[in-house]
């Protein structure tokens, strides 16, 4: 027998807000990340440092997909061309297309019990047509990719634009976020948050936040 919707969440007048990575979507597995590194032909000590130390450039929309790789290959001492780029690009963007079946189940219950949602993720503008075009995407009233606004969690800015957009106080905010900073960054502006670590526990306080 499938699983069931779990009972409601009513949360209203709160607005809760989710990123997407590794909260709506599992992380990237071993065999895409494995793939990705054969791809790139680097040591992973090498590539996922590189990876992430240039990922806020790219969020933030001030580095295109482009100059995003070519910083990563001068820090590895790659010379990846434009094909090279495209396919490392390609099998980057299908690793985080995978969605937790659990944290869905979150979302209809927060639904059914008439609560609003919007999708709030650090991403390059790349990915919001899927951000705003899956198959979960008519549950958030508005979906904001960092990429397209210029500014990034957990920095204040981007969390008062979201407010603003949604019509609320920053007291009606309730952000959840898999790093525990980017949750601060919504409590610091006068929202609340959970950091996530799995859709039970976020159910649950989710659970005892509307109680």
């Amino acid at each position: 027998m499938p699983p069931t919707v779990p009972a409601p969440i009513s949360l209203a007048p709160r607005v809760v807000v989710f990123d997407y990575g590794e909260v709506i979507s599992r992380p990237p597995s071993d065999a895409d990340r494995a793939a990705l590194l054969a791809r790139a032909a680097v040591e992973a000590d090498r590539f996922w440092p590189a990876y992430w130390a240039h990922r806020e450039a790219l969020d933030q929309g001030t580095a295109s997909i482009s100059e995003y790789w070519s910083a990563v290959a001068a820090d590895v001492g790659a010379d990846w061309n434009d094909l090279d780029v495209h396919e490392l690009w390609a099998i980057d963007h299908r690793g985080w297309l995978s969605v937790d079946g659990g944290t869905l189940r979150v979302l209809h219950a927060l639904a059914a019990g008439g609560t609003r949602l919007a999708l709030l993720s650090n991403a390059g503008a790349d990915f919001s047509g899927w951000l705003r075009s899956g198959s979960f995407s008519p549950l958030f009233e508005r979906v904001f990719v960092s990429g397209e606004l210029g500014m990034v969690k957990p920095h204040a800015p981007i969390y008062e634009h979201v407010i603003d957009e949604l019509g609320i106080s920053p007291g009606e905010l309730v952000f959840i976020d898999n790093k525990s900073e980017n949750v601060e960054g919504a409590r610091a502006v006068g929202g609340d948050g959970h950091v996530f670590t799995d859709a039970a526990a976020l159910e649950a306080w989710l659970r005892r936040l509307a109680a």
